[in-house]
């Protein structure tokens, strides 16, 4: 790559609208100049565990990501190297068979609830972003993923909001607020702060 890439971090609770604004910055500069690499990417594998022992672990815990490989990875793309991203399946706590080939890419965009909490990641990145969106409205896009989209019940995904959801978020999410450079309300539904990140980015980039 004739320029070293940019790394972007976006953080904030479970359906805060990080993934909109990851999806609008692919759509303003498209997939040949950014990349997208998810947090949930790097759950530990815990196919080594009995399967009613995985559904009890705490998925929201700094413990339950393999921050190694996830920065040993980050370094590689910033360096402009290729990786082999885990695929991880959430129905069975454990990493698929297959891999996400990444190749390297101007814009790299790290998105997860934790991804501001790990020092070693917010040394990586140039721009920090915390999206800042109400608990409710987190709750209910919670509910509505889990169920459709990872084969959970109602009741499970309330209780699992309850016992880890809420107190991780508490404890480490929030927190990590205050290490972002720009806090977005409403994710990719404010258009005023997308357009000062592009604004950002092309600062950098160009």
């Amino acid at each position: 790559m004739s320029m070293s890439p940019i790394l972007i971090g976006i953080a904030g609770g479970t359906g805060s609208g990080k993934t909109s604004i990851a999806k609008q910055l692919l759509k303003e500069y498209g997939e040949g100049e950014v990349v997208v690499l998810e947090q949930d990417a790097y759950y530990n594998d815990l196919s080594h565990l009995q399967l009613e022992n995985r559904h009890q672990q705490n998925f929201d815990h700094p413990d339950a990501i393999d921050i190694e490989l996830f920065n040993h990875q980050l370094i590689k793309l910033m360096k402009g190297q290729p990786v082999d991203v885990p695929v991880y399946d959430f129905t069975t706590h454990s990493r698929k068979d297959q891999i996400r080939s990444i190749q390297p890419h101007h814009v790299i965009v790290v998105e997860g609830i934790l991804a501001l909490h790990y020092p070693v990641l917010r040394e990586l990145m140039d721009i920090k972003i915390f999206v800042d969106t109400p608990d409710d409205i987190r709750f209910i896009r919670r509910i509505t993923r889990d169920v459709e989209d990872r084969g959970r019940t109602v009741q499970s995904v309330i209780n699992q909001y309850l016992n880890t959801v809420r107190p991780m978020h508490q404890q480490f999410v929030e927190p990590s607020k205050y290490f972002s450079d720009i806090i977005i309300p409403e994710g990719g539904q404010n258009k005023v702060a997308i357009d000062l990140l592009r604004t950002k980015i092309d600062a950098i980039l160009y």
